[in-house]
């Protein structure tokens, strides 16, 4: 059986191959309206959601299924009156897939250590798959095939959007350059970059962090950032970090540094005037809301293969 809890649970051409039925999906939703066909997605949330909630409700109802929402807070688990072993053991009896949005990524290891059913990683403190497909699928509809193109990402490099694009890049033989603050608590994990520049040494592709942000920015076909604040941070941690940060803006400045017709990449959600100016974000070069999208076609793809998988 297999699950998604990061990238790297798949090969390069089985990342290619979802991409690709990402984009049919895309263009075809009609063609796939029973594939998931009384199927039942469970979707468990321990942190704030509106793409991955949203994008996974939809996109599963539209392929012909049904997701049930486990609000955390008000339930057995949330309590401690259960553990999560137990609870995915019994979770895995009714439903066909689980996504879970969590905050440690011990915790999901550890469901799909006790399921029945495969396990998809809606975002832990490590890693954020299903964006980084959505984000590769929008680069390859605006920039075409990925290989070789660079994507810069400014910001904080220690946070889960960072690690999934330092694999997703280096799998897809795309350069990648991470602009940060120097320091442990600003730059990407060490195994991860250890595991992106053994991918990447696979395509003769380069992974790069840097302190200079026009450096990282330069020639770019992409410039990513994402928030300076995620969840887990403390809001009272708010003006020590935009100071540490601000050198990292991407500004209009940093968009003129990268390739001629470069696109402009975030997650969301955005804070206008912190990890990017409005007239980034709001400009012509801006595609986020393409991005927002497809997380909707890119999991309809995941959940496809591993529903597919699960088969087997």
């Amino acid at each position: 059986m297999e699950h998604l809890s990061s990238l790297t649970d798949w090969s390069p051409d089985v990342l290619n191959e979802v991409l690709t039925l990402a984009a049919t999906l895309k263009a075809d939703p009609e063609a796939y309206a029973d594939a998931a066909a009384r199927k039942v997605l469970f979707m468990i949330f321990e942190k704030p959601s509106l793409r991955t909630r949203v994008s996974f409700e939809t996109g599963i109802v539209r392929m012909g299924g049904h997701a049930i929402n486990y609000d955390v807070t008000t339930s057995p688990l949330g309590a401690g009156k259960e553990s999560l072993p137990d609870t995915i053991k019994v979770v895995s009896r009714y439903a066909d897939l689980i996504v879970a949005r969590l905050f440690k990524h011990a915790d999901l290891t550890e469901m799909i250590a006790n399921t029945g059913v495969p396990v998809i990683n809606g975002l832990t403190d490590y890693s954020h798959p299903c964006q980084i497909m959505a984000d590769l699928l929008t680069i390859r509809e605006h920039k075409g095939d990925l290989k070789g193109k660079t994507l810069c990402f400014l910001g904080d490099g220690f946070n889960n959007v960072t690690h999934s694009l330092l694999h997703g890049c280096a799998m897809m033989g795309m350069n990648i350059r991470v602009g940060c603050p120097k320091g442990e608590e600003y730059e990407p994990l060490p195994d991860v970059l250890a595991q992106a520049k053994a991918l990447a040494a696979v395509h003769g592709t380069e992974v790069v962090v840097t302190d200079f942000a026009f450096g990282a920015a330069d020639g770019a076909d992409v410039v990513y950032t994402d928030s300076w604040m995620s969840y887990h941070i403390d809001p009272k941690d708010l003006d020590a970090r935009v100071a540490k940060f601000m050198p990292f803006q991407v500004t209009n400045s940093i968009m003129n540094t990268a390739a001629p017709g470069a696109i402009f990449m975030n997650c969301l959600p955005a804070a206008r005037g912190y990890e990017q100016t409005a007239e980034v974000i709001d400009g012509p070069q801006s595609v986020v809301f393409d991005q927002a999208e497809n997380r909707m076609h890119a999991q309809n793809a995941v959940m496809l293969r591993l529903l597919s998988k699960s088969r087997t």
